[in-house]
């Protein structure tokens, strides 16, 4: 029973996904369907980048605990150095996994970068449906 509301789950996300970009309703829309995927594809590129980074950083010594307090050393196997790379680039921060030394300083740099570049990829959309409108 769970395995068919999952997969029914995901039918109805993709299904609304697909939804959001083949409707073309919306005369005034400032959506692009390039500029997002390019961003998607940025920030992957990113979230990966940031991966590695921690990962050789871990070769130094240890890069995130489980919290400040313990100081319990987290595994640095890749799928947690990318859900912390994610978590962070995506300004998410459960909270469940902390950087110390070097990695707090890189940390932050993905968490601005994280903020920033889908900002700025919303106002060069905005920009260039102003543009469109102009011309």
């Amino acid at each position: 029973m769970v395995q068919a509301l999952f997969i029914v789950a995901v039918i109805f996300i993709a299904a609304n996904l697909v939804y959001f970009f083949t409707n073309k309703s919306y005369r005034k829309s400032y959506f692009s369907t390039a500029l997002f995927f390019q961003l998607f594809f940025v920030l992957t590129g990113v979230l990966i980048g940031f991966t590695f980074l921690y990962y050789l950083l871990s070769l130094n010594g240890v890069v995130l605990v489980t919290s400040l307090s313990s100081r319990d050393p987290v595994d640095p196997n890749f799928l947690d150095l990318l859900y912390f790379s994610g978590e962070t680039l995506l300004s998410v921060g459960y909270g469940d996994m902390l950087p110390v030394g070097a990695a707090r300083f890189f940390a932050l740099l993905e968490s601005g970068i994280g903020i920033l570049l889908p900002t700025a990829y919303f106002l060069k959309a905005m920009d260039a449906s102003r543009q469109k409108e102009d011309s």
